[in-house]
């Protein structure tokens, strides 16, 4: 079998022109990755539809799958690229200067594309330890995807001994972060004319005393158990989006609103959620799990911490504040790190882009994970 190589400008190139967008199908992209995959010799390759129907996650193995081995995590999905700020079509890899600008280069198809670029090395490698391609779906929906990969992970491998996270932290590896969880609550009114409150029933009022419990809860969390590793270093609660009515005269018959809580290490973010959950029971207003996920913290003597520490040459950091799929490893007996490219204070935004040397360093990185792995 012949072995395909490209450059990790040419992968990200080929990715970054995938439109897969967070919560839509991404067969497509996914169609790509199968193809690249298995055209390397003993590389074995998963798809692993999700129950949405149209679209998957995929797992590959390079190496012993009976013994555990090492995880290279990525998602595939990206934002919507609809801000004004783009200065060319955000779904077309472009270089200015070095930057590599393009929906998802940073977030977090960079470390995907350095990844898939070394898999004919890797598989070229006599490796006497497995490395893992875990490529997962929506995880900017909440994580959405990588539960169902892990869900699968008994049938495809020995479990794994550590899991790298790549999401953007300038190569430094992060032992923990936050979790979250996110609801959505919702109530039913009756419309009417304003003039005439007692024939209609107002939704927006159903669902003050829900935003009341929330407001109340931030302010509570504040005051509550603190882990110094994070700023801010507590547990934190807000109500991030409310929605409802037509016309100021008119008694609005629906409304809504989205609620996230986001946990230091050992709190469970849903538990955090309780009160503006028996406030909305209370109100009868409606409750929809949106997404949740646990927070993530490795020991710093944990052997992962210092294989990962040794290989990018960084000292690790010890939390940060945003959420990756790293706690769901971790909460599926994976150790798992964050350790990938790029910056991101630069996600999410117009212009998104990753430097070619961020993407050379990532490149080399895993380089070296696999000649660690292969004596």
């Amino acid at each position: 079998m012949s072995r395909l190589t490209m450059t990790p400008e040419e992968m990200l190139t080929k990715l970054v022109g995938f439109d897969s967008v967070v919560g839509r199908g991404n067969g497509p992209i996914v169609a790509f990755i199968q193809d690249w995959l298995s055209a390397q010799e003993g590389v074995k390759v998963h798809v692993l539809p999700g129950p949405e129907g149209d679209r998957s996650n995929i797992f590959a193995s390079i190496g012993p799958v009976d013994r555990p081995g090492y995880v290279l995590s990525g998602h595939l999905d990206v934002v919507p690229a609809t801000e004004p700020g783009w200065r060319a079509d955000p779904f077309v890899l472009r270089d200015d200067g070095g930057r590599l600008i393009g929906r998802g280069a940073c977030d977090m198809k960079g470390f995907v594309a350095a990844a898939l670029a070394m898999v004919p090395e890797l598989a070229a490698m006599d490796l006497q330890v497995p490395i893992h391609l875990a490529l997962s779906y929506d995880e900017e929906a909440g994580c959405r995807g990588v539960p169902h990969l892990l869900a699968a992970l008994p049938g495809l491998c020995a479990l794994p001994v550590g899991a790298i996270i790549g999401e953007p932290s300038g190569l430094v590896p992060v032992l923990a972060h936050k979790g979250k969880a996110a609801i959505r609550v919702s109530a039913e009114g009756v419309a009417g004319h304003s003039s005439r409150p007692d024939l209609g029933q107002n939704a927006i009022h159903a669902l003050v005393p829900v935003l009341a419990a929330a407001v109340a809860q931030a302010a509570d969390l504040m005051k509550g158990a603190t882990d110094p590793r994070f700023a801010p270093p507590w547990s934190s609660l807000q109500i991030g989006t409310v929605a409802g009515g037509q016309a100021l005269n008119i008694i609005p018959e629906r409304s809504e609103a989205q609620i996230e809580a986001r946990a230091i290490a050992g709190v469970d973010p849903l538990e955090l959620l309780a009160p503006v959950i028996a406030a909305a029971e209370a109100a009868r207003v409606e409750v929809e799990m949106i997404s949740t996920y646990p927070a993530l913290s490795l020991a710093a003597d944990d052997p992962l911490a210092d294989k990962i520490a040794t290989l990018s040459g960084f000292t690790p950091l010890a939390a940060v504040s945003y959420g990756t799929e790293a706690g769901l490893f971790q909460a599926a007996g994976v150790p798992a790190v964050v350790c990938g490219p790029g910056d991101i204070a630069r996600a999410h935004k117009p212009e998104e882009y990753l430097t070619r040397d961020e993407l050379h360093a990532t490149y080399a990185l895993i380089r070296r994970l696999g000649e660690s792995l292969a004596v």
